[in-house]
């Protein structure tokens, strides 16, 4: 893991028709191919680049990865993995890693792929040849090229997961060196895989090739028999906020079973330039035959936005590495509104700054209810169709007003409020605001909020707190 700065070269046409390569130093991540597998470059001993030898008896440290799921892996199950480079001497205090996953079968193929999770990491992509390649992280990392959404260019077959110059400083003067990211397998069994890795535990102070001491081990995960199908439990499918039974097109639904996942994860390194996915680690959910988008996971539940199905009565299926469960029917209806709520019964409010108008005690920290006259942003889902119509499957956009297609009127301790408007707010999904005034002759106290739409009530045991 060569020390020194990183360059920028371009050979002479005569030779390589000017194919830009780059050599990246100790701080920054290594070049692809040192991280001891078969063939490639070795470690960053065996290369030359640091002196001394790879797995010294005499150096007492070691590098590891923790699995999730123990030496095995479901096909397409996303885990998050835990690098950790330890040494017990004093002199060791900078700390870097490569690792990469290749098939038992063929160590030159790929097995998976690799995904930072901060910026402390970056992938480094290569192409077969591991002349010709280039470095993505996560925006932040330092000395790296950026991207929103790191993904390796085409043709750039091979993957190795390192540090960046971020997290090399972020881990400086540590005990320990300790890296997350997260790792995909293959979509299929591809027999074992194998976790081929090497770590350096550097000396302190300026970069130096002397005194650092490295370590390369191997990890061999076996693939894991698909586990039991998902099922959906009976009356499973409910209203992302009320849980009442039901579906509203374009709006959130939470499924209620068992196996319908085999990790929790959310959608927040799966949103592709406003895009929302129709699949989370191998998790997709089917509404009237066609694909929701899957924000949440877990093994007992699962949110989604439904997609623009029509009305009437229609099925659900969950489908993950364990099968596709039994068809649950659902009701799919033009509204259903429904407010998001606070400790299972307050509604979440916003006042204009975007402060909570909640009751004082409901959290841990202290809030300030609604105040008779407050203009507040309420929070729903189930509001139906805007106008003009929202797209589907994408992020709402900012640059247009979607305001619901009917209007709203609410009622706060069975009082009229007025309502200045209802809309999907922008850079969410299925998400809608409704801004309301609480009436100035509002009392104290815990009142009912009902909103109405198209004759359908929100749930009548929601309260608003007006102190």
């Amino acid at each position: 893991m060569e020390r020194g700065r990183k360059l920028l070269f371009a050979k002479m046409a005569a030779v390589t028709a000017a194919i830009p390569f780059i050599i990246w130093a100790y701080e920054y991540g290594p070049n692809p191919g040192y991280c001891g597998v078969p063939s490639e470059n070795g470690t960053c001993t065996a290369a030359g680049c640091h002196t001394g030898t790879t797995n010294n008896s005499n150096n007492k440290g070691s590098v590891t990865i923790g699995f999730p799921n123990g030496m095995t892996y479901t096909p397409g199950v996303k885990q998050h993995l835990t690098v950790v480079i330890s040494d017990p001497a004093p002199t060791q205090a900078a700390w870097g890693f490569q690792t990469t996953a290749r098939l038992a079968s063929d160590t030159a193929t790929m097995a998976g792929t690799f995904s930072p999770t901060d910026n402390h990491t970056q992938i480094m992509c290569s192409q077969p040849n591991l002349f010709v390649f280039q470095g993505v992280c996560l925006a932040g990392a330092s000395k790296c090229n950026e991207m929103g959404t790191p993904a390796c260019p085409s043709g750039y077959t091979l993957q190795y997961m390192e540090h960046s110059y971020t997290g090399y400083l972020q881990t400086m003067g540590q005990g320990s060196g300790s890296y997350e990211f997260d790792w995909t397998p293959p979509a299929t069994d591809v027999g074992n895989i194998v976790f081929y890795i090497a770590g350096n535990a550097g000396v302190a102070g300026p970069p130096t090739q002397n005194g650092d001491h490295i370590y390369a081990t191997t990890f061999t995960l076996t693939p894991q028999a698909a586990g039991n199908p998902p099922a959906i439990s009976a009356n499973g499918v409910v209203n992302g906020a009320s849980f009442q039974p039901g579906v509203v097109p374009g709006s959130w639904v939470t499924i209620q079973g068992s196996n319908l996942a085999s990790t929790t994860d959310t959608w927040a390194n799966a949103i592709v330039n406003g895009n929302l996915p129709t699949s989370l680690d191998g998790v997709s959910v089917s509404i009237g035959g066609q694909p929701a988008y899957i924000y949440y996971i877990s093994p007992t539940q699962i949110n989604a936005v439904a997609p623009n199905v029509g009305t009437g009565s229609m099925q659900a299926t969950v489908t993950n590495s364990g099968g596709t469960s039994a068809a649950a029917n659902v009701d799919v209806s033009t509204v259903s509104p429904a407010f998001f709520l606070w400790a299972g019964k307050y509604a979440v409010a916003t006042r204009q700054d975007g402060s909570l108008a909640v009751k004082n005690g409901t959290f841990g920290s202290a809030t300030i209810p609604a105040k008779p006259g407050d203009v507040l942003i309420l929070w729903g889902t189930g509001f139906g169709p805007t106008s003009p119509a929202a797209p589907a499957g994408v992020q709402t956009p900012s640059d247009q007003i979607y305001s619901t297609a009917n209007p709203v009127t609410v009622t706060l301790g069975g009082i009229p409020a007025t309502v200045y408007g209802a809309a999907l707010s922008p850079g969410y999904a299925g998400l809608y605001q409704v801004a309301i005034q609480v009436q100035p002759s509002a009392p104290s106290g815990d009142l009912p909020l009902v909103a109405t739409i198209n004759g359908a009530q929100s749930p009548q045991n929601v309260t608003l707190t007006v102190q």
